[in-house]
């Protein structure tokens, strides 16, 4: 049997497809993943996603999103893909050793934050540790908080915090940034934005909410503790797509390449969220783009027949 479309991967972007592309009558295949629910079951609070005026639990919006899904007749696999194959069509998706064909395919896998990866930063995380700002920097309105990293986005992480912590400390493993001279120049100039060159966070502290941080010196290898109710990691993504790597055309950074609309280099696969998307990873500009990916893919099958 071969299905009319195939969607692998079950955050905003993956359930919003699954959505319009059920009430177009094309019977997707949900492929969700054991992790199923993308980055918002990682997310306590949102409070910025249309429709929501009270805020919702990332993941209780995420089953709302699944439910209206299945409310239109997605089938769901809870299981994760091992291997594809889009050199021929009908494009071949293995769960394990079990096949399935499709006519077309929405990929919308997402991507993962990089995490520091020490004591006490998974405990916390929704509790104090973060990798988004536009996503939490709300909760820290009048509180001291650090960022970890030394990049654009770290830049702009601190940069729109400080529209609501008294204070933000960049806290960056070397002696200068790494990011862009206009990015760093604006950090190193704003009043409410300290930087603790030279140091790494080796551990995060507090039991059921963050007080600190343990700092360590990659000059000296001396150790303190720096009080901060909040800890923003923003040391980059990783998009998921190796899978995809020599099926489909990413970019230098790992990202799925689309062109018109959410195609992607193979004629029939199609692309959406945080694995095309580097710049916004919101939830709702991934909720679009699995709209317009379901939209690209019923037509594209349309033109097929």
């Amino acid at each position: 049997m071969t299905d009319k479309l195939i969607i692998i991967g079950s955050g905003p972007a993956g359930l919003t497809a699954a959505v319009y592309a059920a009430r177009a009558a094309l019977e997707p295949l949900l492929i969700e993943g054991i992790a199923a629910g993308g980055q918002l079951m990682l997310t306590t609070d949102v409070e910025n996603y249309p429709g929501f005026p009270d805020g919702v639990m990332g993941p209780e919006m995420m089953e709302l999103f699944r439910k209206q899904a299945d409310r239109f007749g997605t089938r769901f696999l809870t299981a994760d893909v091992s291997r594809v194959d889009f050199s021929q069509h009908p494009f071949r998706v293995w769960v394990d050793d079990e096949e399935h064909r499709a006519e077309a395919v929405i990929i919308s896998t997402g991507a993962s934050a990089r995490w520091l990866a020490v004591p006490g930063e998974e405990k916390l995380r929704g509790h104090g540790v973060s990798a988004c700002a536009t996503c939490d920097g709300f909760f820290f309105k009048e509180r001291e908080v650090v960022v970890a990293g030394g990049g654009d986005s770290a830049m702009e992480e601190a940069l729109f915090l400080t529209k609501f912590a008294s204070k933000v400390t960049v806290v960056h493993r070397r002696d200068e940034f790494r990011a862009s001279k206009i990015m760093a120049h604006r950090v190193m100039n704003h009043p409410k934005i300290d930087v603790r060159w030279n140091a790494a966070i080796v551990e995060v502290l507090g039991e059921e909410s963050v007080t600190g941080v343990r700092l360590r010196d990659t000059v000296t290898a001396a150790v303190d503790d720096f009080p901060t109710e909040g800890v923003f990691v923003a040391i980059g993504h990783t998009p998921n797509t190796e899978l995809f790597a020599g099926q489909l055309e990413l970019d230098s950074r790992g990202y799925l390449r689309t062109f018109t609309g959410t195609a992607t280099s193979v004629e029939g696969v199609f692309g959406a969220g945080d694995v095309v998307d580097s710049t916004y990873r919101q939830a709702v500009t991934a909720a679009g783009m699995g709209c317009q990916a379901a939209i690209d893919a019923e037509r594209w099958l349309e033109s097929q027949e």
